[in-house]
């Protein structure tokens, strides 16, 4: 009996704040509550005055709903200044949307807002179902003031960031990762976003820099490494390529991409046997086959074996018919253009397997082939020549750094 008592007076209690809290917020979620406690109270009046006693599941939910729930929450709004309405209003708007329906869940929210401006919860929310949505205008404009009442929320800044971008608000982007990298330089996200948008934006100086201060917070970061070695293969710093795609191929020997690069880098300088060994390991990806091939071809070439040129032709051409259009651009392959069969539906479009390829990684391959193509038709002297003046001017960056 001193239990119910006690049960009682404290469950009461609580009710009775939750009722002051109600009318000094003025705001009706406090209702939900106010129905969950008394309905707690109900059944421990219930079974105070009745000479029966209740199952203990029951007795379970009576403190759960008449004490424990009032407890967490308002020790959630003093201590985690948590704020309920806030808290009921985003977790009902979150039911809504996993069941399907967004508009009522922006409802909810919007609703909230008119009453709270300032919520930074609400907002974000907010934000985040406009995001999904690929409503550009309306995320920018919630994410904004997300940033606003919490400039130190750096995911969300990221999140405007990377809606900038697909917008083409390109130096807005820009400032804003760099704000970014100001308060967190070791956020990795954000460090590949801008310096994508650099690499897009042919600033590769800029992309530069910003992929080698990143190497100090991400030192062993496959990402970094192959980066920058596509970033100095479109500056024609074949040599600095070689050196980032290399290792980056040491931290993951099973990345293939980088192989490849470094198989068209060996390539051009004439390195045949380092050429071949790379696009032999290349060939195992899937969606690098047939450019793989296509290599091994010309290399046959090179060596004077037509027979293995053509098989190689062969398989790369069956894999994506897209070579055959390619080996017909490249003086290299006139021996054996004629002896190569066509596929059988030409194709404008690249195929499925290329477009796993990314945007920028498709870019770096397509300057790779063009120099490739170019070095081919050049002399043993040209690359002599090539050669000298690339040495000459890695001792001549060698001294300056001295």
């Amino acid at each position: 009996m001193i239990e119910k008592i006690i049960f009682s007076i404290l469950a009461i209690a609580l009710f009775t704040i939750t009722f002051f809290k109600l009318i000094k917020k003025n705001d009706t979620s406090y209702i939900y509550l106010l129905v969950i406690e008394f309905l707690g109270i109900a059944i421990s009046f219930i079974e105070l005055i009745s000479t029966f006693s209740f199952h203990w599941i029951i007795k379970i939910f009576t403190y759960l709903f008449s004490i424990i729930l009032p407890c967490v929450l308002f020790w959630l709004e003093k201590f985690k200044k948590m704020d309920f309405p806030e808290l009921f209003h985003i977790t009902l708007a979150k039911i809504y949307e996993k069941a399907g329906n967004q508009e009522k869940a922006k409802e909810i929210i919007s609703n909230f807002l008119n009453k709270n401006r300032n919520s930074y919860a609400a907002h974000k929310f907010l934000a985040e179902i406009y995001q999904k949505e690929n409503n550009k205008e309306a995320a920018i404009s919630e994410y904004m003031v997300v940033i606003e009442l919490n400039r130190k929320d750096v995911n969300s800044a990221y999140q405007l960031a990377s809606i900038f971008e697909q917008n083409k608000q390109k130096e807005e982007a820009i400032t804003l990762l760099q704000e970014i990298l100001r308060q967190q330089p070791e956020y990795e996200q954000a460090t590949n976003l801008l310096g994508d948008i650099f690499f897009t934006e042919e600033r590769y100086k800029e992309a530069v820099s910003v992929y080698m201060e990143a190497l100090r917070y991400h030192p062993t970061s496959y990402d970094l490494y192959y980066n920058l070695g596509m970033v100095y293969t479109m500056m024609n710093d074949f040599q600095r390529a070689n050196e980032f795609y290399a290792k980056a191929a040491e931290i993951n020997t099973m990345a293939y991409n980088a192989k490849l690069s470094l198989g068209q880098i060996a390539l051009i300088y004439g390195d045949l046997e380092a050429a071949e060994k790379y696009f032999r390991e290349s060939a195992k990806q899937e969606d690098l086959e047939s450019g793989s091939y296509y290599y091994l071809s010309q290399i046959a070439l090179l060596k004077g074996d037509e027979d293995k040129a053509k098989n190689y032709m062969n398989l790369a051409v069956q894999l994506d018919a897209n070579m055959y259009n390619q080996m017909q651009k490249d003086p290299l392959f006139l021996p054996i253009r004629n002896e190569i069969t066509p596929p059988q539906k030409v194709v404008e479009e690249q195929t499925q397997k290329m477009k796993k390829m990314t945007l920028k990684e498709q870019r770096v391959n397509r300057h790779l082939v063009e120099t490739c193509i170019l070095v081919g038709s050049l002399s043993n002297e040209d690359l002599k020549l090539m050669r000298r003046k690339k040495q000459e001017q890695i001792e001549k960056e060698q001294k300056q750094k001295e």
